[in-house]
C-alpha cells in the first residue's frame, strides 16, 4: 500500500473521531492507530528497496555505456591502424573514430544524465512521501498529548 494513502487514512482517522465535550480535542482508538502505523512501518521500507534498486539500475546503466563506449573507441582505433597505409585513408579513419568517441561520449553522458534524472524523481517522491508521514505522526502525537493533558487536568479540578 502507498504511504500516501496510509497518511490519507490517518488524517480521515484523525477529522472522523469523536469529539471531547468542550474541548478541541478527540477520542481515537489507539488499535485503528496503531494498525496504519504498522502499515507505514512496512510501506517506508519497501519504497526504500524501490529506490535502491532504481540506484543500482542507474549504476548498470552507467556500466554499460562506458562498456559500449570502451568498445567503440577500441573498435575506431583498431580500425584507424588497419587503415594507416595511406595518408589520405589515416586522416578519413580518424575523423571517423573521433566522431564515434564523441558520439559514444554523447550517448554515455544522455544514459547517465537521463539516470540521474530518474533516480532524484524517485528520491523526491520518497521525501515527500516521508515527510508527510512524519507530519501526520506528529499531528497524532500532539492530539495524543493534548488528551493525555486533559485527563490530567480533569482530577485536579474535581478536587
Amino acid at each position: 500500500m502507498d504511504v500516501l494513502v496510509l497518511i490519507d487514512k490517518l488524517d480521515e482517522l484523525v477529522n472522523n473521531a469523536r469529539p471531547m465535550p468542550m474541548t478541541d480535542k478527540v477520542m481515537i482508538e489507539r488499535e485503528e492507530i496503531y494498525d496504519i502505523l504498522d502499515q507505514m512501518r512496512t510501506t517506508i521500507p519497501e519504497e526504500i528497496k524501490q529506490a535502491r534498486w532504481i540506484v543500482k539500475e542507474r549504476q548498470e546503466m552507467l556500466a554499460e555505456a562506458k562498456t559500449e563506449s570502451d568498445r567503440i573507441v577500441k573498435d575506431a582505433n583498431e580500425q584507424a591502424e588497419r587503415l594507416t597505409s595511406e595518408q589520405e585513408v589515416v586522416k578519413m579513419a580518424e575523423r571517423n573514430a573521433a566522431q564515434i568517441m564523441e558520439d559514444a561520449r554523447a550517448r554515455e553522458r544522455e544514459i547517465r544524465l537521463g539516470a540521474e534524472d530518474y533516480a532524484d524523481e524517485v528520491l523526491e517522491t520518497l521525501e515527500v512521501n516521508l515527510e508527510k508521514f512524519l507530519a501526520a505522526v506528529r499531528r497524532g502525537r500532539e492530539r495524543l498529548q493534548g488528551k493525555t493533558g486533559e485527563e490530567e487536568e480533569q482530577p485536579q479540578e474535581a478536587e
